[in-house]
């Protein structure tokens, strides 16, 4: 069995209860803003640096809450699991697609959009909200 790869994931929600979802290039599913810590960083910090490279959001200090770890297939690497570490934070700033991301989406619970889910999304985010 191969290594998950280990990353962070965030649970960010508006005023009106939609999930903000990200793409990234050349991917078809939408999935959680996140990713892969770097040497040294524990996940909030990765989170922070992550959701400032990608979207130019800023946590809001105090605002992060655990909501667990979850093992998942990953969405873009086939044969591979993800294992996420994901919080619920609140952010500061207007999301923009940056660097990998090339398209955002607020997923509404109550009319979801027809696209593509991540694994990870899917099977353990979005029921939980």
């Amino acid at each position: 069995m191969t290594t998950p790869i280990e990353i962070v994931a965030a649970v960010i929600r508006d005023d009106r209860g939609r999930t903000l979802l990200v793409r990234k290039h050349g991917t078809a599913a939408f999935m959680q803003p996140g990713g892969k810590r770097e040497a040294g960083e524990d996940d909030l910090t990765a989170l922070a640096r992550e959701l400032d490279e990608e979207l130019g959001l800023t946590i809001v200090a105090g605002s992060a809450r655990h909501l667990g770890v979850f093992r998942a297939s990953a969405a873009n690497e086939s044969g591979r699991d993800v294992l996420a570490s994901v919080y619920a934070v609140a952010v500061a700033g207007l999301a923009v697609p940056r660097a990998e991301i090339a398209e955002l989406l607020w997923w509404d619970l109550q009319d979801p959009p027809p696209v593509v889910i991540a694994p990870l999304t899917w099977n353990h985010i979005l029921g939980r909200l």
